[in-house]
């Protein structure tokens, strides 16, 4: 853990380790004003490249994986900041959007754009399940990096449970 907590984390931060660079979401999670948002944009733009180049089911192939490393990356990175999960670390919109674009797939735009509205609702009001995964799993190491994925694994299923009871 470093002597101060990292508030407002830097390029040269950013840039000093490659689990940071991965957390802060390629420089997404730098953002002054409304990280997350930016982590969750930057996921969006990212999965309408990932989309046109890989099969709709090596994208889930990706998600995992996304998601181990991105445990590894926000493990090190929330115990680097000194912070146990800094809004500034994005990675966790970016994996959890991911899955949730991956299972509404296919989908217009206008759809998109529900599930990136009802993902941020459910990401910052933290309540029910995202608030018991953010409260439980709080803290520094492995435990931790996963807390920091899963209330934000927690506002994708909410947000897919929203689309799914708005289809049916």
């Amino acid at each position: 853990m470093t002597a101060s907590p990292v508030t407002s984390p830097t390029w040269r931060f950013l840039l000093s380790h490659p689990a940071h660079f991965i957390a802060l979401g390629g420089g997404a999670g730098l953002a002054r004003v409304a990280p997350g948002t930016a982590g969750t944009l930057w996921a969006w733009v990212g999965w309408l490249v990932l989309q046109r180049v890989l099969p709709h089911d090596s994208l889930g192939l990706v998600i995992a994986i996304a998601t181990l490393i991105g445990w590894w990356a926000c493990t090190v990175t929330a115990r680097h900041m000194g912070i146990a999960d800094s809004g500034h670390i994005v990675w966790d919109e970016v994996v959890a959007f991911w899955l949730v674009l991956w299972l509404i797939a296919p989908s217009s735009f206008w759809a998109q754009l529900v599930a990136f509205a009802l993902f941020r609702l459910f990401d910052a009001v933290k309540v029910g399940p995202m608030a018991w995964a953010d409260q439980t799993f709080k803290g520094f190491g492995p435990r931790g990096g996963f807390g920091i994925l899963l209330d934000d694994f927690a506002a994708a299923l909410c947000t897919l449970l929203v689309i799914a009871l708005w289809r049916f």
